[in-house]
């Protein structure tokens, strides 16, 4: 296994991979279009006033005290369980209308433009070693 190990590393140590100026900025454009920049994190972060968290806060209080209200009012004469399914039959439905993004398209193909890159480096040295 040690025979194997040095060869291993002998052979490492003579392969010469250079990267393209190209190939090297395209890799720096992709990484800084998906790294925030820790400007914007801060404004976003420090834009919420402190009345947001009271707000916050009182509607789960409301929303709180009328979900006791709707399960007290439903039956007087009875005790009510307050059971998960009672609960979210009395909740109306929400109608949610989303959209699904469309972002994978600039993403796929930036990725098979670097595994096209990818490849031809990959050819390039084989070609230097001789396989």
């Amino acid at each position: 296994m040690d025979k194997l190990a040095n060869r291993l590393r002998r052979d490492a140590e003579r392969i010469e991979v250079a990267v393209s100026d190209d190939l090297d900025y395209r890799i720096a454009a992709s990484l800084r279009g998906i790294t925030p920049n820790e400007e914007a994190v801060s404004e976003v972060t420090s834009r919420r006033p402190a009345l947001f968290w009271w707000a916050s806060s009182l509607t789960g209080v409301a929303a709180a005290a009328a979900v006791i209200i709707i399960v007290n009012l439903s039956s007087p004469d009875v005790p009510v369980a307050v059971t998960p399914a009672k609960i979210s039959a009395s909740v109306p439905a929400i109608d949610w209308k989303a959209e699904t993004a469309m972002l994978t398209s600039p993403l796929q193909q930036e990725l098979d433009a670097l595994q096209s890159d990818i490849k031809k480096a990959e050819e390039k040295v084989r070609a230097d070693i001789g396989l």
